[in-house]
């Protein structure tokens, strides 16, 4: 570390401040194979290796060479034999392991010949310049399920950490994106599994670049569940995570030749993959986004820079970083506690969050450090010790990485006067900056440690303009409290770049003002009481609940964590206490009234300021002393109602209350909660997914409106298309103002989606591109592709599926709108019609490419998501069957209808045979609902017992496979699982093991596919008595039998 004045410093930054695009443009090489070879020359110029490596023999040669050299040490040909089988290509790790083994277990212990050890390093992450990089290009590998030929790839010190997919100028970049999952699918995990040491991803077309993690997709299948792997085979979902890179000032590098100068520059490649990616304790490996990369290294810089100029203890030494809500704060903060703590000047860096934010999931990423420091109790024994370094039996151990709670640390310093810790080089970061109690916790700080720099991470910094009223009048607002804005990553941002979803708003009116009232005073009076009465609230629930699954979207399936998920959840936000008791009251008479399976929860606590001051949302702790009785009593009797509803066991006692507080986030998170009622928690910091509609009525202004409507933009799918909100109160005002604060003036229209009659008509985006309405789109559909007319030849398929694809989109978006439903032109049958053919399609091109070699659907999107919204389950088949039972049989329309609605479900065609030949036993005797059930149980006991017959697979193992596949509603082929359900290979031949293990995986999937949904586990549980046996054909037997090897012959 210099202590000179630094006129130039060696450690460049890893995003520029500033990009000017290069003259050359990618566009000027048309050809994919063009683009390649420029691509090629450009990262030899910035001094990269270009290897002639091919094959798999060449690649391991080559790491072996680049590894001795890195390590100084030449392996003897046992020792690297031993080395490879053993630790770098070890047949039980895959992309997760591998991934561990980059980021966070670099340093590997090998065996010596002589016995004794030797640390090699695989990578070296202290000085990132002692690695290598090489590129090789069109890398064949022949043992995958088909041969593949890789295009560009970048190896550091041997191994390949960055993987490039090209396409010719003009083909969308998703095709690049469709390649590499089919590779991760068919081959990358193919001979000795190099392929799957991948870190990061890299897409282009030339004209477009993004990057990804190697998690991107794996994360996005293990969510959906293997069940759903199929069905979503071809949405969007997993691509929603792809990040273009982009400069200092947010501006997007998206060239080929540009991205190759910056992101591919040494500097900046080594240090993503050595200090900007974080491997979570789920498994999945984050790539932190350009503007997260530069505020960490500004804030790197400034502890740097005012340590130099012994500028410690003043504004100087700090600043914050506003990076809007949803935009992965949190993630950007840690981090730069992490680097912070690395640095040789640093004693420690406080990680200051708030006790409500500690949910389990963050819990268990800051526990990584030290276990327990990130408990949310308010006791400092722990914090104390760290702050001393004593472990917990009282030695020494040194903790430069300290994660604690405001709380916590407000207690120590008031307790603690003149501790030696004061005196220490600290840096303290603060996650979600903007919060109310900060300015009491500022002061204390600042007079008791000395040498501190002072960060502050928001996503609505506190200006003049949007400053409350305090007695700490020097730090009202944000640039006060901590010094500089180092850097800015707004709501405009974060939408354009695809990071978080815009918002869709309703103003419903609910209360209309008397005329000529001169007070305002006694005019606001009146709407306060009028907003209470109880004849509003009523009108209010009942609207809500009409409303409720249109706009949760509850018609659509999805899934989530392998669960199958009916749409979203919400909440509704009250101005106070009392409110939430009337509206929780109404919610449940109406609920009950109308018998509905509708799960609600509230929470509240005592919160300092009661009146509610809309534009900071007042703080509420886990305080529920302070609550007046009639407040308590009745929060302890809607816990009791949660208890019963998930079989806890929670009250509003201190303790208990807090873990009421993580339960219900948790619930909320995982969708078992359908509306949440609140008053100020959980309407900031807290992230879930699946929570797509806020109803809002409580005034609500500047960063507390962005704050609370922020909840509902989190990106999840291809279903939830943007952040639904709905305001009771005239909030039109107060949410421009707050989105060209927190934006900038021309804001509102990226940041909230376009009204109905802009979706019905068409409408001219702010780039003067025009976007067809649904009416010229389903005029198009008709004229084009009008029903009874055979669809002819591949390109004449391919532009129905992008029309009908289109058309599924904005039906998406306009279902939320009222009046949808009543100005939809297109028959339902008409949709269902047209829903056969695309999906006839995506069944065709499904087959074609898993019968050739190369995909050729790349230039397809199939909305398989979408499809699900206009989902026909098996109930509706069955209620249509009952109408024709109850017809005597002899409506034929009926029948028709059955067999259009089956042929328009994704999830039904799979179940046809099983529906007709249901169908066709049906007789006016028939008990449809309790016939049903004994014809499935009879038929997948048929089904089951001709495949363990056929295929002499072992009975108990493949039952109890079976019956584990339908709980756990995935079908998993990973492991050794099926192997245990095979018979004994003989020893005297077994080379077609492998193939007769994917006919029998292929049999069993088609099996699960034909009975998943229907309920087997249920049916069996309810004990039905002996099933009646409907003689489809003859009833399979089980046969006990000997084992038969394979290659022996049957006789």
């Amino acid at each position: 570390m210099s202590t000179y004045n630094i006129i130039a410093a060696s450690n460049e930054s890893t995003v520029v401040a500033e990009y000017t695009p290069e003259s050359s443009r990618s566009d000027s090489f048309q050809s994919e194979a063009a683009l390649e070879k420029e691509f090629i020359r450009l990262l030899t110029m910035q001094g990269y290796e270009y290897l002639t490596i091919y094959d798999e023999n060449s690649l391991i040669a080559n790491l072996r060479r680049q590894l001795e050299l890195l390590n100084d040490y030449a392996f003897t040909d046992s020792e690297w034999k031993r080395f490879f089988a053993e630790t770098l290509a070890n047949a039980n790790e895959g992309i997760a392991e591998k991934s561990r083994t980059i980021q966070t277990d670099h340093v590997k212990v090998l065996r010596r010949d002589d016995g004794t050890s030797k640390n090699i390093q695989l990578i070296d992450k202290k000085n990132i310049h002692n690695n290598r990089l090489q590129v090789i290009n069109q890398y064949e590998e022949s043992e995958g399920k088909h041969d593949t030929r890789y295009d560009v790839t970048i190896l550091v010190n041997g191994l390949p950490l960055v993987h490039v997919e090209l396409k010719r100028r003009g083909v969308a970049i998703r095709e690049a994106f469709n390649q590499i999952k089919r590779y991760q699918r068919d081959s990358f995990w193919a001979a000795s599994g190099l392929y799957e040491y991948v870190q990061i991803f890299i897409i282009s077309n030339g004209t477009h670049t993004k990057y990804y993690s190697n998690t991107t997709r794996n994360s996005h299948i293990k969510e959906l569940g293997e069940s759903a792997k199929r069905k979503s085979k071809k949405t969007s979902n997993s691509f929603e995570f792809t990040s273009f890179w982009a400069d200092g000032n947010n501006k997007v590098i998206a060239d080929l030749i540009d991205f190759t100068k910056t992101f591919l520059a040494k500097h900046t490649i080594l240090n993503v993959l050595t200090k900007y990616c974080v491997f979570t304790t789920e498994e999945i490996l984050l790539v932190m986004r350009p503007y997260q990369i530069a505020a960490t290294e500004r804030i790197l810089n400034r502890i740097e820079v005012s340590t130099n100029y012994k500028k410690m203890g003043t504004p100087d030494a700090g600043g914050y970083i506003w990076h809007t809500t949803g935009s992965g704060k949190t993630l950007t903060s840690f981090k730069t506690a992490q680097l912070a703590s690395a640095l040789p000047y640093v004693d420690k860096v406080l990680f200051v969050v708030d006790r409500k934010d500690l949910d389990y999931q963050t819990m268990k990423e800051y526990d990584r450090f030290e276990k327990g420091s990130a408990n949310s109790n308010a006791s400092t024994r722990i914090l104390q010790r760290q702050l001393e370094d004593r472990d917990e039996k009282g030695g020494f151990h040194r903790y430069k990485i300290i994660i604690t709670t405001i709380q916590k640390l407000d207690n120590f310093i008031t307790k603690n006067k003149g501790h030696e810790v004061f005196g220490k080089h600290a840096v303290i970061i603060f996650d979600e900056c903007h919060r109310s109690q900060f300015g009491d916790m500022h002061a204390k700080i600042i007079k008791a440690f000395k040498k501190y720099h002072l960060f502050g991470f928001t996503g609505t910094p506190i200006f003049a303009a949007n400053a409350g009223k305090g007695k700490h009048m020097e730090l009202l607002t944000t640039p006060q409290t901590f010094g500089d804005q180092l850097h800015t990553y707004t709501i405009v941002d974060a939408i354009n770049d695809g990071n978080v979803l815009p918002f869709r708003i309703d103003y419903v009116n609910t209360v209309k003002e008397k005329e000529n009232i001169k007070d305002k005073n006694v005019s606001a009076i009146d709407i306060e009481r009028a907003m209470g009465a109880p004849e509003r609230i009523r009108e209010i629930v009942k609207y809500t609940l009409e409303h409720f699954d249109q706009k949760t979207k509850r018609n659509n399936f999805y899934s989530l964590k392998g669960k199958r998920m009916a749409g979203f959840n919400a909440m509704f936000a009250v101005s106070s206490i009392p409110m939430a008791v009337k509206y929780y009251k109404e919610f449940q008479r109406q609920i009950a009234e109308s018998h509905r399976r509708f799960t609600i929860a509230t929470i509240f606590s005592y919160s300092a300021n009661e009146d509610d001051p809309e534009d900071v949302l007042q703080e509420e702790g886990f305080d529920t002393e302070a609550l007046d009785q009639t407040s308590r009593d009745f929060l302890d009797g809607a816990i009791q109602d949660y208890n019963a509803a998930f079989n806890t066991n929670f009250d509003t006692s201190s303790d208990k209350f807090q873990n009421y507080y993580k339960d219900l986030s948790m619930r909320v998170k995982n969708r078992e909660v359908d509306l949440l009622i609140v008053v100020n928690m959980f309407l900031t910091g807290f992230d879930a997914t699946t929570l797509n509609t806020l109803w809002v009525d409580k005034n609500l202004k500047m960063h507390g409106l962005i704050q609370a409507y922020s909840r509902t933009n989190r990106i999840l799918n291809s279903v939830k298309t943007y952040g639904n909100i709905v305001c009771f109160r005239d909030l039109q005002k107060a949410t421009d103002d707050a989105i060209a604060l927190f934006g900038d003036k021309n804001a509102s229209g990226i940041v909230l989606l376009k009204s109905f009659n802009d979706y019905w008509n068409g409408y001219e985006d702010n780039h003067g591109k025009y976007h067809p309405g649904y009416v010229d789109l389903l005029g198009k559909l008709e004229a084009e592709f009008p029903l009874g007319t055979q669809i002819v030849g591949e390109q004449t398929e391919k532009d129905f599926i992008k029309l009908f694809g289109t058309i599924l989109s904005i039906r998406n978006i306009l279902s939320s709108f009222d009046q949808f439903a009543e100005m939809d032109s297109i028959a339902a049958r008409d949709l269902q019609d047209y829903q056969s053919i695309y999906l006839d399609l995506y069944d065709k091109y499904r087959r074609k490419e898993e019968a050739e070699k190369e995909d050729i659907t790349d230039d397809i999107e199939f909305e398989i998501e979408l499809i699900k919204q206009v989902e026909i389950n098996i109930d509706y088949i069955l209620m249509l069957v009952e109408k024709y039972h109850d017809g005597n049989c002899e409506d034929k329309e009926i029948l028709a209808s059955i067999r259009k609605a089956v042929d328009a479900s994704i999830q039904l065609r799979s179940k046809k045979d099983l529906i007709e030949a249901f169908i066709s036993h049906v007789n006016v005797d028939t008990q449809v609902t309790t016939d049903w059930r004994r014809f499935v149980l009879e038929q997948e006991e048929n089904d089951l017992t001709e495949i363990i017959t056929s295929e002499k697979l072992k009975s108990e193992e493949t039952r109890r496979f079976v019956d584990n596949v339908f709980r756990d509603g995935a079908f998993k082929t990973a492991g050794t699982e099926i192997d245990k359900l095979m018979p004994p290979v003989s020893r005297f031949g077994g080379g077609g093991r492998a193939k007769k293990k994917q006919g029998v995986i292929k049999k069993l999937k088609a099996f699960f596919e034909k009975y998943f949904g229907l309920g087997i586990a249920e049916f069996r549980a309810e004990g039905q008595e002996t099933p009646i046996i409907y003689t489809t054909e003859l009833s399979a037997q089980r046969v006990a039998e000997e084992p038969v090897p394979y290659g022996a012959i049957d006789n």
